[in-house]
């Protein structure tokens, strides 16, 4: 139920599922409580993967999308020891690491600011759909801290380490269309249209394989790190799997009985 959340909504629109980070008075932070609703957000949507739910949109309420972690929060811990700090990161990780794994795609909503692990946050989604007010930065350098919340390994293979080195180093603005033209952005949307956007898009995986694609996309997001063998042999295994799902039986009838694709992502609108 909706209650389960403090400072986030969760609601399913044709089997997209839309997370709304909800404290836009400060400009949806990452607090304790908004982790908390992330990790209840993230168990609904593997409950539901592949049956009530079949992609996630991801966003924040009130002109923002994340301002990455709470500075008061931040302010409380700096005086703490460092292995305070590690712990809590390290909660931090295992979410982020949760979400990386979604069997669903996952498609980043951001309208106005996307920064610090805001913009880490974002990074985390498999596609990006950006008002152009949006803004994305990593503004850890700003205050003396090092990029967390994966930005460090997700950038630079999005665009590029020399690219990822200024960007972290620099902690400048990046406005929307030259983070699209970097490969950070996926698709541009209209003033005020971000989420119906990228709801629309969202929707456009309704018919496909859950079971397929989350096996592509773990193997894809693990494809920098595996030799060719191992990614050779793990293809064939996942390859077995697909061939012998009911998914893949009923459409390779529908093929044969020269029947319109269950899912074609050309002709499929949001």
């Amino acid at each position: 139920m909706a209650d389960d959340f403090e400072k986030m909504t969760f609601e399913i629109d044709d089997s997209v599922a839309i997370v709304t980070i909800n404290r836009p008075e400060a400009r949806n932070a990452l607090n304790d409580e908004v982790r908390r609703d992330l990790d209840r957000a993230i168990t609904r949507i593997e409950d539901g993967a592949g049956d009530t739910i079949h992609a996630v949109v991801l966003t924040g309420a009130g002109g923002a999308f994340c301002a990455g972690g709470d500075l008061n929060a931040l302010k409380e811990s700096s005086g703490k020891a460092a292995s305070h700090t590690r712990q809590r990161l390290r909660e931090s990780h295992r979410l982020l690491t949760k979400w990386l794994n979604l069997d669903v795609p996952t498609i980043a909503a951001v309208d106005g600011a996307a920064a610090g692990a805001g913009f880490s946050l974002a990074l985390a989604c498999d596609f990006v759909i950006a008002s152009p007010r949006a803004r994305f930065i990593l503004s850890f350098g700003r205050i003396g801290l090092v990029p967390d919340w994966g930005a460090l390994y997700l950038l630079p293979r999005i665009v590029g380490l020399q690219k990822a080195k200024e960007l972290s180093f620099s902690a400048r603005i990046l406005g929307a269309e030259e983070a699209q033209t970097l490969g950070i952005v996926y698709e541009m949307a209209t003033d005020g249209e971000a989420v119906a956007q990228a709801v629309a898009f969202a929707n456009r995986f309704r018919n496909a394989s859950t079971l397929a694609i989350g096996m592509t996309k773990s193997m894809l997001n693990q494809s920098f790190e595996r030799d060719l063998a191992t990614s050779l042999d793990l293809e064939a295994s996942a390859q077995a799997i697909a061939n012998n799902s009911d998914y893949h039986r009923a459409a390779v009838e529908r093929f044969l009985d020269k029947q319109p694709s269950l899912f074609d992502w050309e002709k499929q609108t949001g």
